[in-house]
Parts: C-alpha cells; structure tokens; sequence
C-alpha cells in the first residue's frame, strides 16, 4: 500500500462472521502478488478449520498459504525484511471493542465495515451470535472460539442475544 511518498499504511477489514472478510483479504492478497508485492499472510494458530493450519480459508473454499502466530509480536518477529505488504487474518472475535481492534481502527487509513445477512430476520447482521448447543452462549462463556456455521450466526442488533446465567430464572418471575 502507497499513501503519498511514503510507504505503508493499514487497512481494516471489519465485519460479522460470514460478510466476507477472509475473500476480501484474499483478494487483496491476489492483487498484491499481481502487483509483485512480497507478501506474507498470517492467521490465528487457532484456527484449522478448512484446509489446515497453513491455509488462510474462507468459508466458501478460497484459499491462501499463511503462517500460523500466537500473538501480533510474533508476526513482527516472524516478518521478512523484504516483505512489502503484510495480511493478517481473524484479529477480532466478538462484537465489542477486543483486543487491539479499536486502536487499529483508530490509526487505520482505510476501514471497511462488511455486513452479513441476519439469519433470524434477513436484515443486515452486524454481530456474531455465538452458539452452544444450538442456543445463544452465555455472557460468560469462553470469549474465543473458533468455529464456522455450527458454533455461530450472523445476527442484526435486535435478534442478537447473549444471555446471563440466571436470564431463564428470571423470565419465570
């Protein structure tokens, strides 16, 4: 990426879980290697699903080699001299601010904010709705887990539900 006569910049690419975040990337990706841009794509060590851990996958089937990391400063220890454009993938996993996501969204030059489709009303999802057993997960349950169309839904504001402990204790009053 070139912004005036300096190189580098960060870009976002933000959104529920099935917008289409991991094919934006890697079509960006493509076109950097079109471009003949070193480049060096990297994932959570988390995440598998799909086609392995060294394969940047979206739900559809596209692909993209990538390297595996546990933490951000790993990819900067991990990150080639020569390496002109830089792609990291799943930074963010739920639908408040996590992690450094608002921080890069702040200094970022470019963010796009993708959105699926609501799977309840069919309105534009902006949340994650993170499932256990076919239900909506507690507030408290595990804050990372990686998963595709069996553990989540894309959900718009008003059918997104994260319930308490006690929320089914509570109805019966």
């Amino acid at each position: 990426m070139q912004h005036g006569t300096r190189p580098g910049g960060i870009e976002v690419i933000a959104g529920v879980m099935f917008s289409g975040k991991s094919e934006e990337l890697i079509r960006r990706v493509r076109r950097a290697v079109i471009a003949r841009k070193r480049v060096q794509v990297f994932k959570s060590h988390l995440d598998a699903r799909y086609a392995g851990l060294y394969t940047l996958s979206t739900h559809d089937g596209g692909t993209v080699e990538a390297e595996p990391v546990d933490c951000s400063e790993e990819i900067m220890g991990r990150r080639r001299p020569e390496t002109e454009v830089v792609a990291v993938d799943e930074v963010h996993f739920r639908g408040l601010p996590f992690g450094p996501m608002p921080t890069l969204l702040a200094i970022a030059e470019i963010v796009d904010k993708l959105q699926a489709i609501c799977v309840v009303c069919g309105d534009a999802a902006s949340r994650n709705q993170r499932l256990v057993n076919g239900r909506p997960a507690l507030w408290d349950s595990p804050t990372i887990m990686v998963g595709g169309r069996e553990s989540y839904e894309a959900r718009c504001r008003h059918c997104h539900r994260v319930p308490r402990h006690d929320e089914d204790q509570t109805a019966l009053l």
